[in-house]
């Protein structure tokens, strides 16, 4: 089962993310913001990466930015899940190494069109 790392300092995002995801059959982890996402790519690797842009800390950007650098990580699938819909923010995502960008709000047929164009389902 391929584990999934849901990063949204939401609560409901993050337990709507994970009913769609079980379904999907992925193992699920959650972290509240970027620096809580990067400690727990440090103890198990994710499969894939869901990432909110707009959290405390560490904002999806920046830790797109720390797991890319990090030589040393297995590099995750980052998928982009966010309000942030213009061209410029998609372009910036795509320039520090996400692998898609998904717009809030977001339903099942979406997720799972995105892990599939990325090979995860």
């Amino acid at each position: 089962m391929k584990l999934c790392l849901v990063v949204d300092d939401s609560k409901v995002i993050r337990k709507v993310a994970r009913r769609i995801l079980e379904e999907l059959n992925f193992e699920i982890a959650e972290a509240v913001d970027g620096q809580d996402a990067l400690d727990a790519c440090e103890r198990n690797m994710p499969d894939v990466v869901l990432l909110d842009w707009n959290m405390p800390v560490m904002d999806g950007l920046e830790f797109l930015k720390a797991v890319r650098a990090r030589e040393d990580f297995v590099q995750p699938v980052v998928v982009f899940c966010t309000t942030e819909n213009d061209m410029s923010h998609i372009r910036t995502a795509i320039e520090a190494g996400a692998n898609e960008y998904i717009m809030k709000p977001f339903d099942r047929e979406i997720i799972e069109a995105k892990f599939s164009q990325v090979g995860l389902m």
